[in-house]
């Protein structure tokens, strides 16, 4: 059973937000063990074996990215996407204000493993004031000797930037970051080509979450065996769970993946507010398909193979839950209005199909509607799956769907007044 936190070590270690704090527990000498002992393919084959997936939402094989990278065309970039724009999505905030030189060192490592030189950090344009603090803090580490030019001795260079979007979701998706950080519009590129042989300045760049390169400086330490015995087989370690919704206790809780629902939700989160009965769960923010939240559904493990068994996916686990005093239609209308906001109007399946699933999801929540309209909704809905051009028009239709599949007797009693 895991004691200690692994990503959130700032609770066991209070302030390692300090870098002589972080040091004291031996901050930055993993770095120096990788760039002085060991070879960059030795790094990636100890991210391989452990088995780490990317914790931005995809979950792919993290050391699996980095082996992608076009080694005939150079230089090398790494990007670390911290712009955390998900609703109900709050981890990686709470790594980069307490626990931020275990990241840095993870982004040091990683860009060490791919043979880059300059590595970027992109945060949301509401994180500023992280922005601030984490430039101080890179320039400690060019004071102290961690970054800059021949580092340890060796021929090898790091240089780490902050970059600040402007408070675009879209931006969250690895290639719209890529034209953000370029100066141009965040809109999402066609891919293939892929960001490891096409990506920052035409460059082979490794884009990877917060969370996921907080975990690479500890994998590196100890090994991938140790890292493999937090989790299962196929979706090792640990996950941080953003618990969010009609919850007693909300925050973020670290645990093995794997860990249920219900030991989630009941035993860390406390319970439903005035004990109502549970209704469905979100697992993955405002993107997620609604999970009906029955016994089955609560004792389901929360990792990357199970979850879809429920017709869902974890994502970055942002668990929104929901009792018996929300009506699906009202909480649909409130995600179909994020995304159409935050749609980027690039291709037409997004840019009408949110625009009309918005004015639909109003009618129905205002009592105006007929069933027909409901039918209609999801007809839309329908006609959007497969032709968008990223991700944002899929995430929009996800509780759409399921939220009237599932939860018909919400939408009846609306339109029937």
């Amino acid at each position: 059973m895991k004691t200690e936190h692994v990503l959130l070590r700032h609770r066991d270690h209070p302030e390692i937000n300090e870098l002589e704090n972080y040091r004291k527990i031996g901050g930055f000498e993993v770095f120096r063990k990788v760039v002085t002992t060991m070879q960059p393919n030795e790094v990636i084959e100890v991210v391989k074996s452990s088995g780490l997936r990317g914790r931005g939402g995809a979950g792919f094989p993290t050391g699996l990215k980095w082996a992608f990278v076009d080694q005939k065309n150079w230089p090398h970039y790494v990007v670390a996407n911290a712009d955390e724009s998900e609703p109900g999505t709050f981890k990686d905030r709470e790594i980069l204000e307490g626990n931020p030189f275990q990241f840095l060192e993870g982004v040091a490592i990683a860009s060490y493993a791919v043979g880059a030189r300059a590595a970027y950090v992109y945060l949301r344009g509401e994180f500023w004031q992280i922005a601030h603090q984490l430039d101080r803090r890179i320039q400690q580490l060019y004071h102290a000797g961690l970054l800059g030019e021949r580092l340890f001795g060796t021929d090898y260079s790091l240089h780490i930037f902050t970059h600040l979007g402007a408070g675009a979701y879209i931006c969250g998706e690895e290639t719209a970051m890529l034209e953000s950080i370029e100066g141009k519009l965040g809109q999402p590129r066609l891919r293939p080509p892929f960001p490891p042989s096409f990506g920052l300045f035409g460059k082979p760049t490794v884009v990877n979450n917060v969370e996921t390169l907080t975990n690479v400086p500890l994998i590196i330490e100890r090994g991938a065996e140790w890292y493999r015995s937090f989790g299962t087989e196929k979706s090792p370690g640990v996950k941080i769970f953003c618990l969010s919704g009609r919850v007693k206790r909300p925050g973020n809780y670290e645990l093995p993946l794997g860990t249920p629902f219900r030991k989630l939700i009941y035993e860390y989160g406390g319970g439903i507010l005035e004990d109502h009965p549970i209704k469905a769960i979100m697992a993955a923010g405002a993107s997620s398909s609604l999970i009906v939240a029955n016994d089955p559904a609560l004792d389901t493990p929360m990792d990357y193979e199970s979850v879809p068994s429920l017709g869902a996916q974890l994502g970055s686990a942002s668990v929104i839950v929901v009792d018996d005093t929300v009506s699906i239609d009202w909480l649909i209308n409130k995600t179909v209005h994020f995304f159409r906001h935050e749609s980027c109007g690039k291709c037409t399946p997004c840019r009408e199909g949110t625009f009309w699933m918005m004015h639909l999801t109003d009618r129905i929540t205002a009592g105006k509607a007929s069933w027909q309209d409901v039918e209609l909704l999801k007809d839309v809905a329908s006609q959007m799956r497969g032709k968008c051009f990223c991700a944002l028009g899929e995430f929009s239709i996800e509780a759409v769907l399921s939220g009237i599949e599932r939860f018909r007797g919400d939408f009846e009693a609306r339109v029937k007044g």
